[in-house]
């Protein structure tokens, strides 16, 4: 329902905001763009699909996507991409579509995001491909999963400027995503999803991944073990049966510990989680033939997390009684009651306070970064209760912007994938979006725009709600009930449509609505140009 019946057919070219493009049902792509401040032009055909779409009866809604401003991709929804270069969009004299590549890629799809860059010389393109299928083997669920293709085209070396498909990925996941979108770069790929994705093994990955496994199965008993008390860790190392006294070597200092059996490689060596008293440390070889090493920490009642910094090859052993004193430590924070104290000045979240307005089926969805060489996950953040909203463009140069829902108001969030310590940026926030949205049942499509100065979203029907911004007032106004002045209202307004048919469209600019029902494009005129 969310990837087709929920579908914005009207796409809004970002790049020059003042157009916007449709495909109609004899695959006709129109263009429209704002003449006057309420106006627009007739509708000026573009483009026009080879494909006979009235013949092909098992297809879904044509697609596109801008991907530069001079590239789009398009999907005829029959399972067939078009890359095509169009000349500087907006302008009938410079604009002028024509297909550089082609080619059929399976059962149907819509494109859901699409970039073009620069890579090794190359011109590429990447485009990132949603279909849902039949799942033969899901005989509990759905009996569909979802599958998002990503595939990267290059311009050819030979100088003819030939573009061909030079790598297909495959990731799989059992819900639409809600937000995903490919890195400007190409290098890595962002999904909001309810139910996680994960990419398709190829055979030869496979192999090498059981190789990995094998390896890594070798290697399993831990090379040391250690324990600590407030005032000493103690480290026991099995020894090889010919190692004597005279063969180790271990050196000491403040910070950093150094083990060595004979002249091989030193078998520990690294910074040390804290300091130590090294002049105290000390040594001895047990009668079972295992080295056992004492460190004095400098620091007493510090609890080390690990031992050498980095080093995952050995195994902390717990005392009993440590884990008596941690499970006591945290007995304040669990109760057997539900609320047992209900004076407290911060009283636990009840759930049944909460409004029915308030309550949304997805709670849980994760944000998760694809890495494109790896094909693994580098990071991941669970957005538990903060219900994605909805995405913008802001700046078309960099990924779209995704709102989120933080307790009643929305958030939107720009991502930086050349920032990995900065990676999502909170830029504007809808002071009470969050709340006033979920009261609408009936709502379809909502945007934001690119300046933040308003929110807006429209019913399946008729009804557009536009949420502006606080604005300082001109004259003075006072709370009735607090007595305090207030400095700025926001406003929200509601427009009708002079329709009663289904709205399939809706985008969003600095200074206007564009609404696009089966029949009428409609032009709402919200803030007043600079």
């Amino acid at each position: 329902m969310r990837a087709f019946g929920m579908y914005n057919y009207l796409h809004l070219d970002s790049w020059y905001q003042d157009n916007v493009y449709f495909v109609d049902q004899f695959g006709r792509v129109m263009n429209l763009s704002v003449t006057l401040d309420t106006a627009l032009q007739k509708p000026r055909e573009v483009f026009r699909l080879p494909t006979d779409l009235t013949a092909c009866d098992n297809r879904l809604c044509a697609s596109m996507h801008f991907s530069s401003s001079t590239w789009v991709t398009l999907s005829d929804g029959t399972g067939r991409l078009y890359l095509i270069k169009s000349g500087k969009r907006g302008s009938s004299t410079s604009e002028k579509w024509e297909i550089v590549f082609n080619e059929e890629l399976g059962s149907p799809f819509i494109v859901a995001h699409s970039v073009s860059f620069v890579k090794s010389d190359a011109h590429s393109l990447a485009v990132l491909l949603l279909r849902v299928e039949k799942d033969e083997l899901d005989t509990k669920g759905s009996g569909f999963h979802v599958t998002l293709e990503w595939v990267t085209i290059a311009e050819g070396k030979e100088g003819d400027h030939r573009y061909e498909i030079i790598k297909r990925r495959v990731l799989q996941g059992k819900s639409v995503p809600h937000y995903a979108a490919i890195e400007p770069s190409g290098d890595g790929l962002m999904i909001v999803s309810h139910k996680p994705f994960t990419f398709m093994q190829s055979e030869s990955d496979k192999l090498e991944e059981n190789d990995d496994a094998k390896a890594s199965n070798e290697k399993k008993d831990p090379l040391y073990y250690w324990q600590q008390t407030e005032d000493d860790v103690t480290i026991t190392v099995h020894l090889p049966q010919d190692i004597t006294r005279d063969d180790i070597k271990i050196r000491f200092s403040p910070d950093n510990i150094c083990v060595t059996l004979k002249d091989q490689p030193p078998l520990m060596e690294g910074k040390l989680y804290s300091s130590v008293d090294h002049e105290s440390c000390t040594w001895i070889i047990r009668e079972d033939k295992s080295l056992e090493i004492s460190l004095i920490k400098k620091n007493e009642g510090c609890r080390w997390t690990e031992l050498i910094i980095g080093d995952t090859r050995g195994e902390f052993i717990m005392d009993p009684s440590q884990c008596s004193e941690i499970a006591e430590s945290l007995m304040h924070l669990t109760s057997e009651v539900m609320n047992p104290n209900p004076d407290k000045e911060k009283p636990p979240c009840n759930a049944q306070e909460l409004e029915e307005c308030d309550a949304f089926l997805e709670d849980g969805a994760s944000l998760c970064r694809f890495d494109g060489d790896s094909l693994k996950v580098t990071h991941i953040i669970n957005l538990g209760s903060n219900q994605y909203l909805f995405s913008v463009v802001v700046n078309p140069k960099e990924m779209p912007c995704f709102c989120l829902r933080h307790d009643v108001d929305a958030l939107l969030w720009q991502p930086h994938s050349d920032q990995p310590e900065n990676m999502w940026e909170h830029i504007a926030t809808f002071n009470a979006l969050g709340y006033v949205q979920a009261s609408k049942q009936d709502k379809k499509f909502m945007a934001c725009a690119p300046d933040y100065s308003y929110a807006a979203l429209c019913e399946c029907l008729r009804r557009v709600f536009i949420y502006r911004q606080p604005t300082p007032l001109a004259t003075v106004l006072y709370n009735r009930k607090e007595g305090r002045q207030v400095g700025q209202v926001a406003k929200q307004l509601v427009a009708t449509l002079e329709a009663n048919d289904p709205i399939l469209g809706f985008q969003a600019t600095s200074e206007r609505l564009f609404v696009l029902t089966t029949k009428t494009l409609f032009l709402i005129k919200v803030n007043a140009g600079n």
